[in-house]
């Protein structure tokens, strides 16, 4: 009589690797200054809240197309940081879904937090073109009172970095489970927290000061700090 026996099965014994190096953190050492960048060059182009020129659309136009290299700048730093923004959050779920449970919402959060930062940034620019070459335009080309809302613009929706607040609050989250280390957590709790609030109040260009902050550091200590993960522990 022959006798079977079963045939063991297969097991696939390869072990899925998560990439250890820091160059997926560089992005977003360039998005975190670039938002500073951006905000300031922002702030920059204030003509609309210039009170000598309250009431002067003619004076605000002007005082805008003056400007013009201060809004290079702007529209350079702020379409870089949002490309970096994105590469950044796609490697910061990455990294923080590599050490939590596969239910884990932080890792998402996170990146959809840095991906919505990114889009409301390209937004924030998106009248640029059209400005920033109406100035060689003949005189009375452009109303200015056009050029009054869009100075209104650039001084408003490129500070509105409430879900990069969210990010941060989500990495903090991710550093309770052991995810990240504990001072980028606690950077994300009182930075991004902070700016969360701000986002959420009335207040919410301030948003624009700590998201920033909150970006370049948390970019920062992975780069610089995260041994423990390199290591593999």
């Amino acid at each position: 009589m022959t006798v079977l026996t079963p045939t063991p099965a297969r097991t696939d014994t390869r072990v899925a690797s998560v990439p250890t190096s820091r160059t997926w953190a560089l992005p977003g050492v360039v998005a975190g200054v670039a938002g500073v960048v951006t905000t300031t060059a922002s702030g920059m182009v204030g003509a609309v809240y210039d009170e000598a020129l309250r009431g002067n659309p003619e004076g605000v136009a002007q005082a805008v197309f003056d400007d013009v290299p201060t809004l290079l700048v702007f529209h350079t730093a702020a379409l870089v940081g949002a490309v970096a923004m994105v590469v950044f959050g796609a490697g910061l779920f990455r990294r923080l879904a590599a050490r939590t449970g596969p239910g884990s919402l932080a890792p998402a959060v996170a990146a959809a937090g840095l991906l919505g930062t990114a889009v409301v940034s390209v937004i924030g620019t998106g009248l640029d073109t059209e400005f920033i070459f109406a100035g060689s335009l003949p005189d009375g080309t452009v109303d200015p009172h056009a050029v009054v809302l869009f100075n209104h613009w650039i001084g408003t929706v490129p500070w509105c970095w409430v879900l990069a607040g969210l990010s941060g609050t989500a990495v903090w989250v991710a550093s309770r489970a052991g995810a990240a280390p504990r001072w980028i957590g606690r950077v994300g709790l009182v930075l991004g927290g902070l700016t969360l609030l701000l986002g959420v109040s009335p207040l919410q260009y301030m948003a624009g000061m700590t998201g920033p902050l909150w970006l370049l550091v948390t970019a920062l200590g992975f780069v610089l700090g995260d041994r423990a993960f390199r290591a593999g522990r």
